[in-house]
């Protein structure tokens, strides 16, 4: 299945996420350097928002809006929806994501939550049903229950476990994957401080600049896009180096797979523990 606008234009390799803006000129920056996809926790921040709401007023056909909620009741996430197609003026979500889906949740409260959003598509609200989750058996079960249109999960250089059982399930069902957590809460750009062996750190005399860690998390085919939050312009305007570089090449997919091996050690830190 492949993501596109209203205009029919597949979404841009990378995407933009409000989490951690803090300047303005963001979002006017990203959609100029050729990104479509904003996506947003529930509604954006007001720096997110004014930005998107001036590019939807002219380019609604243009930009893919992607949004979100951890709530599962069907009343709540009503009021949510609602409130943000007033908010965003937009009769249409192109895609709502069911967020942080974990091992916490009921399986029937998660049917019932693809039941409510498949509604909405039903009705003409939404176009694509989105789940995120950390978990990889959590993801693999939305797949084969057919439980979403469109999976966000966890994938970086130290998280690469989906791409053994999860990714192939997911090209096989035709579900575009969107990588976050690229950068590992930015624990990948700098080298780890753990003690560390000098042959495991042999030949890691840097650790990776962000895009090169979306780079690596765009490698699999069944990565549609990744997910980026930049806090300011200058961060914003590294990232996107990545809409101009080619898949790496075998030697450099290696050379980040052992690095990734390196920061993720033990994986007994809460990053680890916390998310199978």
């Amino acid at each position: 299945m492949e993501l596109t606008t209203l205009d029919n234009t597949p979404v841009s390799r990378l995407g933009l996420a409000s989490q951690y803006l803090k300047e303005t000129g963001c979002v006017r920056a990203a959609f100029a350097a050729g990104i479509n996809y904003f996506f947003s926790y529930s509604l954006p921040s007001r720096l997110f928002l004014d930005e998107l709401n001036l590019l939807l007023a002219t380019h609604r056909e243009s930009i893919f809006v992607a949004l979100g909620s951890e709530k599962r009741d069907r009343q709540t996430l009503n009021h949510t929806l609602d409130r943000i197609r007033q908010t965003l003026n937009v009769d249409l979500v192109d895609a709502f994501f069911g967020e942080y889906i974990s091992p916490k949740d009921d399986p029937n409260d998660i049917q019932h939550l693809a039941d409510t959003f498949y509604d909405w598509k039903a009705k003409g609200y939404i176009r694509y049903v989105g789940m995120s989750t950390h978990n990889r058996a959590i993801a693999l079960n939305l797949i084969h229950l057919h439980q979403c249109d469109v999976l966000m999960h966890r994938y970086n250089m130290a998280h690469r476990k989906a791409e053994i059982d999860l990714f192939p399930a997911a090209v096989q069902a035709d579900i575009p994957v969107i990588a976050f957590t690229c950068t590992r809460w930015a624990t990948l750009l700098r080298l780890p401080l753990r003690e560390t062996s000098p042959q495991m750190l042999s030949g890691l005399d840097r650790p990776p600049t962000a895009a090169e860690c979306y780079q690596f998390s765009l490698h699999p085919g069944a990565v549609r896009l990744a997910l980026t939050s930049p806090a300011a312009l200058a961060e914003l305007t590294s990232n996107l180096e990545v809409l101009h570089k080619p898949l790496l090449t075998a030697s450099e997919l290696a050379h980040w797979q052992h690095y990734g091996d390196v920061v993720y050690g033990t994986g007994q830190d809460a990053f680890e523990t916390q998310w199978a």
